[in-house]
């Protein structure tokens, strides 16, 4: 068995050494198992963090090598495992990057000149990272998917704690009805003809990615032309899948509405069950003679609850725009606790406008509607209710079983996972360049390296 191993190392040393002598400008930064990291790869990725807004700092490549070595050991197992992701979910989250980055460098020319290449040549670069980091992720939730916690585990996990019990915020439930204005079909319609007249301007032959650009007043997409990239039936609103599903490449769809408002989109390519769109949005404004429909409308709705009338949860299921809440009973969610869906949240991580209305308001306490702008930009009424406010207190297995059982999961989940790569990590062929003699975090990845 020994010898096996020494011959495998002098294969890999033999191939490094070549490998150097051909690309002198690159090197291998690490090996792990049959798996090279390239230190143009790491390069590449600091640039990515970069141009994220962040300030240099080199000791960042240390902990990019770290998760680039994790998810090399990761990919080692999916593929014995069999577990893969598809091209197209690979292309999406590719695009999804593209569009972010374009919008915090301030557009698609500005990226280009920081990257020094084109966004399609910078797509095709990082596209291999992309797709070993996705099923890195999907390796994980396979190792972790069957982790569950008992309640003997929750208290044991409590106890463990000592004098590490964390103390909990003020905390408060409060429930919602937002009521966002409808505007008349004759308010509507200018922002349907602008569209409109923009669609047949591509029908004329205008470049589609150019109007895009221009006029569509989709964020997430009228930097890089309108383009989605590949999206399956899941991905977008019933209204736009329909239309690019029922397309063929090089048509282009009527206009239509969807609640983000009137768009139309062009197929550039279909793949199986994917296709590539491309589409321009315009979302209609909101006018003075709405808002005071909907006030009237919210008043109305206020008056009800607190006649008796109706509960507000009734109330929020009958009226309200928020789909998140609505379905509820009006009650927003721990945005820090959304799987557990629990309703209480610390005051901090209230919306500052929502904090000012609750503040003074007793338990029980239903606001009068007030006109607030949503994280959107869009303007509302929201009615609100403060169903209970618990003051700060330590953490105690009565009143806060569910958190604790979440911090005792996620510690299980932690445990299993370093188990998991502490064992791989002994059983793994790996090499990390002298470079990085001096980084702390890949202390562990030598030293068990060195034991062998």
């Amino acid at each position: 068995m020994k010898k096996v191993f020494l011959v495998a190392t002098a294969l890999i040393c033999l191939f490094l050494n070549s490998f150097a002598q051909k690309h002198t400008v690159d090197k291998v930064a690490a090996v792990v198992g049959n798996n090279i990291i390239l230190l143009s790869d790491l390069n590449q990725q600091y640039t990515q963090y970069l141009y994220q807004g962040n300030q240099p700092n080199s000791e960042i490549k240390c902990k990019i090598l770290q998760q680039t070595l994790t998810q090399k050991l990761l990919k080692q197992q999916a593929e014995i495992d069999s577990v893969m992701v598809e091209d197209g979910a690979v292309d999406d989250e590719v695009n999804k990057r593209m569009r972010y980055s374009m919008q915090r460098a301030g557009g698609q020319e500005r990226l280009e000149q920081f990257l020094n290449k084109s966004v399609l040549q910078y797509k095709d670069e990082i596209r291999p990272s992309v797709k070993d980091e996705l099923i890195a992720q999907k390796m994980q939730q396979k190792i972790t998917e069957n982790i569950n916690v008992t309640p003997m585990e929750v208290e044991k996990y409590f106890k463990s704690l000592g004098d590490s019990v964390p103390e909990f915020n003020t905390e408060v439930e409060v429930g919602e009805v937002i009521l966002n204005p409808q505007l008349t079909r004759a308010e509507k319609q200018k922002f349907r003809d602008k569209i409109e007249a923009l669609r047949l301007r591509v029908k004329s032959g205008e470049d589609m990615g150019v109007l895009a650009k221009t006029y569509s007043e989709d964020p997430g997409s009228a930097a890089d032309g309108g383009d989605y990239g590949f999206i399956d039936r899941n991905t977008m609103v019933k209204e736009f899948t329909a239309w690019a599903f029922k397309l063929k490449a090089g048509e282009i769809s009527p206009v239509f509405e969807t609640d983000y408002g009137f768009h139309f989109l062009q197929v550039l390519e279909r793949r199986g069950e994917q296709v590539h769109v491309r589409h321009i949005l315009i979302t209609p404004k909101t006018t003075p003679e709405s808002l005071t429909r909907l006030k009237l409308h919210a008043d109305s709705i206020y008056n009800n609850i607190i006649g008796k009338k109706i509960s507000f949860a009734a109330a929020a299921n009958l009226y309200s725009d928020n789909k998140e809440s609505k379905y509820n009973g009006g009650m927003m969610l721990n945005a820090e606790n959304v799987q557990a869906r629990s309703t209480f949240i610390p005051v901090d991580k209230l919306d500052p406008s929502v904090f000012l209305v609750i503040d003074s308001m007793k338990i029980g306490g239903i606001s009068k509607p007030d006109l607030f702008t949503a994280a959107d930009g869009k303007q509302g009424y929201r009615i609100l209710y403060l169903k209970s406010k618990i003051p700060p207190h330590k953490a105690n297995l009565a009143q806060d079983f569910p958190k604790i059982r979440d911090a005792a999961q996620s510690d299980k989940i932690n445990r299993t996972l370093s188990e998991w790569f502490q064992k791989r990590r002994e059983n793994t062929y790996i090499k990390i360049d002298d470079e990085f003699n001096n980084c702390d975090e890949l202390k562990i990845w030598t030293k068990t390296t060195a034991a062998k």
